[in-house]
Order: structure tokens, then sequence, then C-alpha cells
């Protein structure tokens, strides 16, 4: 058995072994914390293993599943999809360890059902991460929906089912439009080849020479598809609701992860495989790409829920990262690559620190904060930093992503480089405004005014204040600690990353320039 294999059969395995402990929310959760670790430590010898210059996919994997159809189930990893792999072994952990500081689970549901269905996520995620058959793809792509269903719609807030609804139609609907593109391809391969095929390199090979009508057509079903996974505007609305209503842990996995399967796509599927249809359309994807940026920045700016805050904050982000890759550039392409990774980790803290922010005072409106770094002043640097990554300051992660995006976009793009460097300046507005508003100033709103105190509560010293709110325990800084070391280390040395995603850009441009 390969290490990616184990990789994807190991958190079923500890779905599995989580169903016989409903009774027991302690032995559940450590059950699931100790699965993850070792999770996230085989990422090592994966990682280890990879090598930039070999071939495109490693770690390669299959065997027959519906052979009248040319199907298999096939695994395999470039630069791109271990990136993916990696952030999302590292986020489950820190989600798990972080989950009774940012969530209260509804009454009478387990800690083992909610645990047992982030890591059956997490394997179906990374399974679609690794998927080189088409057809496998987009099965995985619609089963992934069902945990993160269950999810949202079991054991998030008020309108929690509401959101899961319209969270699993407007995914569901576009996979099977990607599954309409996908038959056409396989009836292109079965023409040219006189046996169709689902395998993604052939498909590559074959569909690439397609006439550009027919690119066009099937471009457009995997685009729609990933779009609305991404998401870009105008296919976005199912996310702030999903966001602002998902529990914390389950927001981090699906802004920080979930969302990448719609990005990751249009550089694995839509580029190689219809590269004449990708520069056709180029001109639309990057227009609404500028589009999210400024109207996911302005919205942002507006909110007063800090869940809706960073749905906004990420769908702006989305809007980069498809600039970054349309802009067919190497450098624009593999800031949108790392911008992916980043993002997740700038995205995932901003998340858990609101979490936290908003579990210490019982609610998530902005208004009802104020002053809280007088009395959790660790809080407050958390949440400063992630704010910091999320507007991409240099010496965080995400400047070096953004960075290369717009120099990268500039050299063919200008117009929509300029329109886009604008977001930066939103974002700097809006990250500014949400840690004014909830950290500096008097002790002051509803959610630090008149509550009782805690466990280790510390006293608001100013006269009058009625409320008492404790700052970050050891263990929470501990569980917040991998991503302060990431923020600031892929700040200052981010070659590991981009040493290991530019080779697959690289093959990525040039499947598209020999078309």
């Amino acid at each position: 058995m390969t290490v990616l294999l184990a990789l994807i059969l190991l958190p079923l395995a500890g779905a599995l072994a989580l169903t016989g402990l409903r009774s027991n929310d302690r032995l559940a959760t450590i059950t699931a914390l100790a699965v993850s670790i070792v999770e996230l430590l085989l990422i090592v010898p994966l990682w280890l293993a990879y090598d930039p210059g070999g071939e495109r996919i490693q770690q390669a994997s299959s065997m027959d599943w519906i052979p009248a159809f040319g199907v298999h189930i096939s695994f395999g990893i470039d630069g791109i999809a271990l990136l993916m792999i990696a952030v999302i072994a590292l986020l489950v952990p820190i989600v798990i360890g972080a989950l009774h500081s940012t969530d209260k689970l509804p009454e009478g549901r387990s800690a083992a059902g909610f645990l047992a269905l982030i890591l059956v996520q997490q394997a179906l995620t990374i399974a679609v991460f690794a998927a080189t058959d088409v057809f496998l793809f987009y099965v995985l792509f619609e089963i992934m929906l069902i945990p993160m269903y269950f999810l949202i719609g079991g054991y998030g807030g008020a309108r929690r089912q509401y959101a899961a609804v319209k969270f699993f139609l407007y995914s569901f609907l576009g996979g099977l439009i990607m599954l309409a593109s996908a038959i056409g391809a396989y009836s292109l391969a079965a023409d040219e080849l006189g046996q169709g095929t689902f395998d993604w390199a052939t498909l590559v090979d074959v569909v690439s020479d397609a006439p550009a009508s027919t690119q066009i057509w099937l471009f457009l079903g995997f685009f729609l598809a990933f779009a609305i996974k991404a998401p870009l505007v105008p296919f976005h609305t199912w996310l702030p609701d999903a966001a602002g209503q998902a529990p914390i842990g389950v927001t981090v996995l699906l802004v920080g992860v979930l969302d990448k399967v719609g990005t990751f796509g249009f550089l694995r599927y839509c580029l190689p495989m219809f590269p004449e249809g990708s520069e056709r359309l180029a001109p639309l994807v990057l227009v609404l790409g500028v589009i999210g940026v400024i109207y996911g920045s302005m919205l942002a700016a507006g909110q007063q829920d800090m869940k809706r805050f960073v749905a906004y904050v990420s769908l702006a982000h989305f809007g980069f990262i498809a600039i970054g890759i349309f802009a067919f550039t190497q450098q624009a392409m593999v800031g949108s690559a790392t911008y992916m990774l980043n993002h997740s980790i700038a995205t995932g803290m901003l998340i858990l620190v609101v979490g936290i922010i908003a579990a210490r005072g019982g609610s998530t409106r902005i208004s009802d904060y104020g002053g809280m770094a007088k009395v959790t002043p660790i809080l407050g640097g958390m949440l400063l930093l992630a704010g910091l990554s999320t507007l991409s300051l240099p010496g965080t992660n995400s400047f070096i992503s953004e960075f290369l995006v717009l120099l990268g976009a500039f050299e063919t793009r200008p117009a929509y480089a300029i329109v886009a460097t604008v977001g930066m300046v939103l974002a700097a507005a809006y990250v500014l405004w949400l840690y004014q508003r909830i950290m500096t100033g008097p002790v002051r709103g509803d959610a630090l005014l008149g509550a009782s105190p805690g466990p280790g509560a510390v006293e608001a010293p100013e006269a009058g204040a009625k409320k008492t709110i404790r700052d970050l325990s050891v263990t929470e800084i501990a569980v917040l600690a991998p991503l302060v070391v990431l923020v600031l280390g892929l700040g200052f040395y981010p070659k590991p990353v981009l040493d290991t995603v530019t080779p697959t850009v690289d093959a990525t441009l040039t499947a598209v320039q020999e078309r």
C-alpha cells in the first residue's frame, strides 16, 4: 500500500472506530485527534518521496473499477495536489484540538458523530485531490458533499438546514454539468482511439486536439462546476450562508480546503484538457475574478457578522487566484497555486480566532465587541497576525502569492492587474477595521459587559466594566502555534513551496502553449 492510499484509508478507519464511542465524548475526541496526528505524520514521507523534477503524476496506483467503460480507481499526486493534501492533514488536527474552544455541539449530538464526519470529509477531500480518473473525480466530487451537508445541517446555527441544502444543491448541480462534459470527453476519446476512457492523461492528449468550438463547450461544463465550488461571482451566494451557519471547525475546512477543489480543477482539468477553450474564455474568467476581488472586498467591509466577514474576504481571494490562473504566465500561475495553500493557512487561522472570540462572548456580531485586547492581549495578537496575513502584509505567507499573481498578470493582462490592485487597498481597510472594532478602545459591547466570570477569567480594568473574559489558554496557544509558524515561516522563506509547485505549473503551461 502506498503512503497516498494510507492517507485516504486511515481517516475512514478512524471514523469507523468512532461509531462505537458515541457515549464517551472525551475518548472520541482523543481517538480522532490521534488518528489526525498520525495522518499528519504520514505527510512527511509523502513529501520526501515527491520529486519536483520527476514525472508530473507520482505515487500513482490504479485498479479496474468498471472495465467496460474504461473506468479505474486511480490515484496520484502532482505538486499542487501535494500542497492541498498537506494542508488538510494539518488543519484537521487543529480543528479537532480547538473544538472545545470554538464550538458547542447541539443538544443530543455526540462528539463522536461530529468527529467521524470530519474524518470522512478529510478522506474524501484527499481522494478528490489525488484522483487521476475523471469519472472517479466526478464521483468523489459529489460524494464529498454528503459529510459536509450533515456537518452543516446537523451541527450548525439557527438556519443550518437552509444553508446545508443550498450548499448541496449548488455543488451537486455543478457536478452534474461537469459529468455531461466528462461524457463528451469520453466520446471524443472513443472516436479517436476506438475505445472510450476516463484516464486523465489520455484525455489530455486526445481532447486538447479537438476543435475550438468543441473545447469551449466542454470547458464550460467543467468550469461551471469549479466556479461554483471555488466560488466565483456570481456563483458564490451559497458561501456566506454556509460559512455563517456552519460550526467554526467545519467553516475552516469548507473555506480553507473544500473550496480549493474548484481552483485546483481549473489547473488540473480545464487548462490541460481544453487549452484553446481556456484561452478563448480567459477574458470572461478574468472579468469574474476582478469583480470578485472588488465585490468581495466591499461586502466584507460592510459586514456586521464575523463569520460572514471571513466568507466575503475569501470571495475576494478566490478572485485573485482565478486572475493568476487565467493570466497564463508562470509567475501568476505559481502565485495562484501557492495562494491556494497560503489562503488556507491565513483564513484557517482567522476563522479559528473568530470562533474563539465568539465562544468567549457568545456572539458573532462585530458590534458586540470592543476593547477586547485590554483583557485578552494574546488573543488580540493572534487576530492581528491572522488579519495581516489575510491582507498579504510583507513578511507574512500570503504576500509572495499575491505579489506573484499581480506581477505575472501585469505582463499579459495589465488592466485586470491594475484593477485587482485596488483589492489590496480595500483588504487593508477591512481587516484593520475589523481589528479596530473588536480589539481597540475602551471595553464595550454586549458580549463583553455583564457576563459572569469563568475559570481563569481576567477582569476588565475599566471602571464599571462588568465583563470578565479569559485570554488564550496554553492548549489554545499550542493549537494555533503551527499556523503562526507557517504564517511567519513561509513569509520569510517560501522556497520549499515554490519549488514544489513550479514544475507542475510549468507542465500545465506547456500543455496549453503546445496546442
